[in-house]
């Protein structure tokens, strides 16, 4: 039976969970005589099994393996038009496809570029407004 994966940042805070939670129960519910658990459940949590997550990341046997080089090695992912164009060269899609869908790109990136350009004009605007806003103070 294999052991379940999390993602790095799911895994700590999972283990900074489990030991808050256990050593607040610990404290409460549990008789004096076993009471030093808590404190021994609150250190192995956070101040050995964290640690060792955030230092050997993906070789800590809990930690699934970062597919983030995966997603940016595709080409589509980051140069749509270089993979469509790709895909024309392989034979994979013919002509009129080919332009159907670099039309259909094109007009998305001019939308991506126009909403690029409102958003920062209205930081810009509203960096205006903060200034006038200081001048009536």
């Amino acid at each position: 039976m294999a052991l379940p994966t999390f993602e790095k940042k799911r895994l700590i805070g999972l283990i900074a969970i489990l030991s808050f939670g256990l050593t607040s129960l610990s404290a409460v519910l549990l008789p004096s005589p076993v009471a030093p658990l808590g404190p021994a459940i609150f250190i192995t949590g956070f101040f050995i099994l964290i640690p060792l997550v955030v230092v050997l990341g993906e070789d800590f046997p809990l930690v699934a393996a970062d597919d983030a080089d995966a997603g940016s090695a595709s080409p589509s992912a980051e140069r749509p038009v270089a993979a469509l164009r790709e895909r024309y060269a392989n034979g994979e899609i013919d002509e009129a496809e080919f332009e159907r869908r670099l039309d259909r790109l094109l007009a998305t990136e001019d939308l991506d570029e126009r909403f690029e350009r409102t958003s920062a004009g209205l930081s810009d605007r509203s960096g205006e407004n903060r200034a006038r806003e200081y001048e009536l103070e």
